[in-house]
């Protein structure tokens, strides 16, 4: 964003604020007066009726002009019919009714001004997480320099735990760092010499000697952080609910209005009608109904961040998930423990997990956890080795217990690498006692026990009938979950710059949601229609998404889809009751049958009616959602 757009943004925000801040203040002092039996007048007007006339002059006008600007375009909103109202309020002396139009149309505004700026915020945050410094090496020691002065070919430590600024290669030291938001894999990667290391990624326990391959400019982070840019300007403009009903009913009642006129040549009629068509059932009882609706998604661990993408909830029909963190839970487990000879797997898995408990290696929890689940106990190690990149060597009762990778056995053991199956997907540790093979354990990302029912319940319940599972995973990986999950259409291996594409070219037919976790995933959640982020723990991905699910739950998706489609309901109800009760009137008003203040009364009437009913939304229904129930039924 440029530093005119944001600032331009930032005067837009507040304007439209002070206005909103201005004329309620105003408000209540009128009310003050009224209340303090101040009857003087001037210029024919009571004390307590000039802070409605400065509201509706000071902030009505300018808001009235911006609308012209619409109008000049071709543009028939309900807003365009606000300003008509805040004009005709004038001539009739309806100031309370007109300041009431200038707040609604005021904060209307302001909430659109806020969701444009979104994208400004989640650079800011992308920005921040990154360090603004390295740790440069130099002959006289270490230094910390300014990120900018980084460039190719120096070195630089990265300290445990630190954010890596740059992007490069391992030049000296062994450990992992957690990529997770960057590649969307789900594990911590062990790094050693020759390893590439990611800008952004997270450094584990160990300190790096990292060879910067790429200045900090053209790293990988930067480019996401462009990519989220671009996402961010190009998203598909979203048309709302009330602008499209108010593209009809606002030339309508003009219609009506400018015809009783003429018919009759009484201007009366014309005041009459346009009282009575105020757009207050789209004014007042849409954003009711939205702010009831946040409030009940709250208490249900759902955040919504973008109140307008409420309004179109029930009209997705296009749904792409990423995998880790969404569709799977995001920590490896192991999948398969293939033993070869005679010893029994329970042994194998025993000697195997006494080693990792004494190892930092990030797949070794996973193998701990996995023997822990089958009650197997752990033997003690009586000498532990572990070098880097050769692999964990433990010895247990005089036995030798090796734990390495593919390509080391076959360095080291060829004759015994002809034992070892075809390597499958996923991650894979390989055992070797007494230098020979022993087995294989295999790693796989856990997928969520509701992932298949959750997919098989979009298409009939919810009408969303293109779901798409869009991963940086390798694609035998993305394979194994659509496997078992079913009904995705597979994306693999996609960089957050294919992502966004994606996005963009689903987003063209129509409404589209986006579901992720990662850092890698914010710029498709920005440029998709609804962004829905599953945790709270990561701030960019919560800053870009339009929607936080904080408790990563799928069932809450479901809630989520229900209380939008019940929210639509609710909105249509309101308006679409509210201006037929409003088109009603406007046909006794042109026939003289209903004088300006009879409608104005009429149209109060309808207004309370049409937000009484918008109410509804906050009071949660009996259920919420029929995908728990339909699990609960089937497993029954």
């Amino acid at each position: 964003m440029s530093p005119t757009t944001r600032s331009t943004s930032q005067f837009s925000w507040s304007w439209q604020t002070k206005i909103l801040v201005h004329v309620a203040c105003l408000l209540v002092a009128h009310f003050l007066l009224r209340i303090s039996g101040n009857h003087l007048t001037f210029a024919g007007l009571t004390v307590a009726d000039l802070p409605l006339l400065v509201a509706i002059i000071g902030g009505g006008l300018p808001l009235v002009w911006e609308l012209l600007g619409n109008l000049r375009r071709g543009e028939f909103g309900a807003d365009l019919l606000a300003g008509i109202s805040i004009l005709t309020s004038l001539l009739l002396g309806e100031y309370i009714a007109g300041t009431i139009v200038v707040m609604m149309l005021a904060g209307g505004q302001a909430i659109e001004t806020h969701a444009v700026n979104n994208a400004s915020s989640v650079l800011n945050s992308l920005a921040k997480r990154m360090p603004s410094i390295a740790h440069r090496l130099n002959a006289s020691g270490v230094q910390d320099v300014e990120l900018n002065s980084i460039a190719p070919g120096d070195l630089i430590s990265v300290y445990p735990h630190e954010t890596c600024p740059v992007d490069g290669n391992v030049e000296a030291g062994h450990g992992a760092m957690d990529e997770s938001y960057l590649s969307g894999e789900p594990y911590r990667v062990p790094k050693s010499t020759g390893s590439a290391v990611m800008s952004g990624s997270i450094n584990g326990s160990s300190a790096l000697t990292i060879r910067v391959s790429r200045s900090a400019s053209d790293s990988r982070y930067a480019k996401i952080m462009q990519v989220m840019h671009q996402s961010a300007q190009h998203r598909p403009a979203m048309r709302r609910l009330g602008d499209t009903l108010g593209a009809l009913y606002t030339p309508l009642a003009l219609v009506i209005a400018l015809t009783a006129w003429a018919a009759s040549g009484d201007v009366n009629r014309f005041l009459a009608v346009l009282v009575v068509a105020t757009p207050c059932p789209l004014l007042l009882a849409i954003p009711i109904a939205i702010i009831g609706t946040i409030s009940l998604a709250a208490k249900r661990n759902i955040i919504v961040k973008d109140p307008s993408v409420l309004e179109i909830l029930d009209t997705v029909r296009t749904a792409l998930f990423d995998k880790t963190g969404t569709l799977t839970y995001g920590q490896p487990v192991v999948s398969e423990l293939l033993v070869h000879g005679t010893r029994p797997a329970a042994e194998l898995l025993a000697l195997v997990a006494s080693v990792e408990q004494y190892s930092k290696h990030p797949l070794s929890g996973a193998i701990r956890r996995y023997a822990d689940s089958l009650g197997i106990a752990l033997a003690p190690v009586d000498q532990l080795e572990e070098l880097p990149g050769q692999g964990l060597v433990g010895f247990i009762r005089g036995a030798k217990v090796w734990i390495t990778s593919r390509k080391l056995l076959a360095q080291r053991l060829p004759s015994e690498y002809a034992y070892v199956p075809t390597q499958g997907g996923g991650l894979e540790c390989l055992v070797a006692i007494d230098d020979h093979y022993a087995g294989c354990i295999r790693l796989r990302d856990e997928i969520r026990s509701d992932s298949s029912d959750f997919i098989g319940h979009l298409r009939p319940k919810h009408g969303i009938h293109r779901l798409l599972l869009v991963s940086g995973d390798r694609e035998e990986e993305v394979q194994y979950l659509a496997e078992r999950v079913g009904g995705l259409e597979l994306h693999a291996s996609q960089s957050p710059e294919d992502k966004v594409a994606l996005v963009m070219r689903e987003a063209a037919h129509g409404p589209t949601m986006f579901v992720g976790d990662g850092i890698n995933d914010a710029p498709a959640l920005a440029a998709a229609t609804i962004g829905v982020a599953f945790g709270s723990g990561n701030e960019i991905t919560s800053e870009a998404a339009d929607i936080v699910v904080l408790d990563s739950s799928l069932s809450r998706v479901d809630e989520l889809l229900h209380i939008g489609r019940r929210m639509r309901r609710i909105v249509l109800e309101s308006v679409i009751g509210g201006m037929g009760l409003s088109i009603c009137g406007m046909g006794f008003a042109s026939l003289g049958m209903l004088p300006p203040i009879a409608g104005a009364i009429l149209q109060e009437a309808i207004d309370v009616a049409a937000i009484l009913n918008a109410l509804r939304a906050a009071f949660p229904p009996k259920s919420l959602t029929d995908f728990n129930l339909e699990k609960s039924q089937s497993v029954g």
